[in-house]
C-alpha cells in the first residue's frame, strides 16, 4: 500500500487536533442547551439568595434559556454545595458561593467532598465590606465603646452569624480575639433569621452583610458602627473601619459562581465571559453600589485563587479558636 506523503499526513494530524478544539467550540457556542439551576446553599431573602436572582436574570437574558435560583439551605450551606459537586458536569447546575464554601473543609471532619477540590471557579460576582452593627437599644455608638461595654458585661452581649463556621461567625471569633472580650455567639439556619432577630433584639451585636442589612441602617432601624475592609466605603464613607481601632482586623464578604469539578474549560470561560459582561453593566454597578458591593471582575483562575487565598486566612482563625461543626 502507498504511504501517505508527509505533507498529507501533517496536514491529516493537525486537522485530527483541532477537531476536538472545534467540538468544544461548537459545545460553548450552543450553551445552555436547557434551564440552568443556580443552586443557594441558604433560604430565600438572604445576600446569596438576592446575587443569584440578579445575576441570574441578566444570564437568562443574555443567553436565551432560563438560570433559576434553587434555595437548599441546610448545613451552613454544605447541603447545597454537595448538590452541584453531585450534579452533572455539563454547565447546567451552577453554586452561588460564598465565604463560607472556603473553609468547610476546615470545620467539617466528615465532609463528603471537598469544596476547593471537587469544584471549579467561574466566576467572582461581588465583594464588599460586613458591617459592624447593634441593635439601636444597646448604648453604644463606636467600635471603642462597644469594646468598653462588652468588657464590663462579660457573656452578657450575643452576636449573631447565618451559622457556624460563616465568615461573619468568624469574623466576631476574630474580633473576640483581637479585642480580648467575652462575647457569645448565636447560630441561626441563614442570614434572614439572624437579621430579624437583630432587629427584635433578641441579639445585640453582628457582623452582618452590607445587601441584607444596609437599608435597616439607612432606615435607623440598625446601627452600623464600622466597616470590616481594610479601608472605608465608598457607600458608607461615613463610618469608619474596625482596623482603625483594632488594627490588622480585615474581613470582606464575598459572593461568585462554582460549576461541578469536570465541567469543560469552555463552557467554564463562557460563563466567565458572559458574568463579566454582566458585572459590567452600569445598572449592575449601580445595584451593587446599592446593595454596598462592589463587582469582583476577573478570569475564572482569578477567583480560584481568591478562595485559597480566603480559606488560607479564616482557616487560620478556625485553628486557633478550635471551632468544628459535627
Amino acid at each position: 500500500m502507498k504511504r501517505p506523503h508527509r505533507r498529507t499526513f501533517l496536514h491529516l494530524a493537525a486537522g485530527a487536533a483541532v477537531l476536538p478544539m472545534l467540538r468544544n467550540a461548537a459545545r460553548a457556542q450552543a450553551y445552555p442547551l436547557r434551564p440552568v439551576r443556580i443552586i443557594v446553599g441558604f433560604p430565600p431573602g438572604g445576600p446569596s439568595d438576592i446575587l443569584a436572582r440578579l445575576v441570574g436574570q441578566s444570564l437568562s437574558d443574555r443567553l436565551g434559556q432560563p438560570f433559576i435560583v434553587e434555595n437548599r439551605p441546610g448545613a451552613a450551606g454544605n447541603i447545597g454545595t454537595e448538590a452541584v459537586v453531585r450534579a452533572p458536569a455539563d454547565g447546567h447546575t451552577l453554586l452561588l458561593v460564598v465565604p463560607g464554601n472556603a473553609v468547610a473543609d476546615f470545620l467539617y471532619d466528615k465532609l463528603a467532598f471537598s469544596f476547593i477540590r471537587d469544584t471549579a471557579p467561574v466566576a467572582g460576582i461581588s465583594i464588599g465590606p460586613l458591617l459592624m452593627e447593634v441593635n439601636p437599644a444597646l448604648p453604644v455608638h463606636t467600635v471603642p465603646e462597644f469594646i468598653a461595654y462588652a468588657k464590663a458585661h462579660p457573656g452578657k452581649v450575643n452576636f449573631a452569624s447565618p451559622g457556624i463556621g460563616a465568615t461573619i461567625h468568624l469574623s466576631g471569633e476574630l474580633f473576640k480575639i483581637m479585642a480580648g472580650v467575652d462575647m457569645v455567639h448565636v447560630p441561626y439556619r441563614g442570614n434572614a433569621p439572624a437579621v430579624t432577630d437583630l432587629l427584635a433584639g433578641q441579639v445585640q451585636m453582628m457582623f452582618a452583610d452590607a445587601p441584607s442589612t444596609i437599608a435597616h441602617v439607612r432606615a435607623g432601624t440598625l446601627r452600623a458602627l464600622a466597616v470590616t475592609t481594610a479601608a472605608r466605603s465608598d457607600v458608607l464613607p461615613q463610618l469608619p473601619t474596625v482596623s482603625e481601632f483594632l488594627p490588622g482586623f480585615v474581613a470582606s464578604n464575598w459572593f461568585g459562581v462554582a460549576a461541578p469539578r469536570s465541567t469543560g474549560a469552555d463552557i467554564v470561560d463562557k460563563l466567565n465571559a458572559e458574568i463579566n459582561l454582566v458585572l459590567a453593566e452600569p445598572r449592575m454597578k449601580a445595584r451593587l453600589a446599592e446593595l454596598g458591593a462592589a463587582p469582583l471582575a476577573g478570569s475564572a483562575a482569578d477567583f480560584g485563587k481568591f478562595i485559597v487565598a480566603e480559606a488560607d486566612k479564616w482557616g487560620k482563625v478556625v485553628r486557633a479558636t478550635g471551632i468544628k461543626v459535627e
